[in-house]
């Protein structure tokens, strides 16, 4: 018995050994590698999730984009109607301007005031004329300080007339009209 060879026995159990340590080695292998391309999946499709709701994010605010600029150019086409509305509006207020300064100028000029020559620059009427006393001036500011429809009087000059057979001096008074824009103003608005 002695002579008995077991290498036969001990090699094949050896390979079978062999055999299984690299069936286990390649299963390890093949489990790592399914874990690993399964990780790989996991965070490529949260990536892709979440470039997707990147992307979503632009086209809104894209979106959000043109339409803030629709407002912008909205919001001028609004102030622009809305200058011409008040520019409307102030032509519509002195549309009747004329005739009411006659008008008002006959109700507050008392007797003995003289009107020569009348001129309206902008929202001020120019007044030159003649008095026969200082009172009746004096007169003529009160009433156009009571006056709904002039403001402000302001006599510029007063001059005595020593060649008038009557005595009368000459006067030169600045009024403004009430609720009347500057022309100055309108034409710088308008442009």
């Amino acid at each position: 018995m002695a002579h008995i060879n077991l290498l036969p026995w001990r090699e094949a159990a050896l390979k079978a050994q062999q055999k299984e340590y690299f069936s286990i080695l390649a299963a390890v292998g093949l489990t790592v590698l399914a874990l690993v391309l399964i990780i790989n999946f996991y965070f490529q499709a949260r990536i892709d999730g979440q470039n997707s709701k990147n992307q979503y994010l632009k086209n809104e605010i894209v979106q959000l984009d043109i339409k803030i600029d629709e407002i912008k150019t909205l919001n001028d086409k609004k102030a622009s109607l809305q200058k011409r509305i008040e520019v409307v509006e102030q032509l519509q207020r002195s549309r009747n301007v004329g005739t009411q300064v006659l008008d008002e100028i006959a109700k507050i000029i008392p007797n003995g005031i003289y009107i020569t020559e009348m001129e309206k620059k902008g929202n001020t009427l120019h007044l030159i004329g003649k008095s026969e006393s200082n009172n009746h001036l004096a007169n003529m500011i009160r009433a156009v300080e009571l006056s709904d429809f002039f403001i402000d009087a302001t006599p510029e000059s007063i001059t005595a007339d020593d060649g008038s057979p009557k005595l009368l001096s000459s006067f030169i008074m600045k009024v403004k009209i009430k609720g009347l824009m500057d022309d100055a103003k309108t034409s710088k608005g308008g442009k």
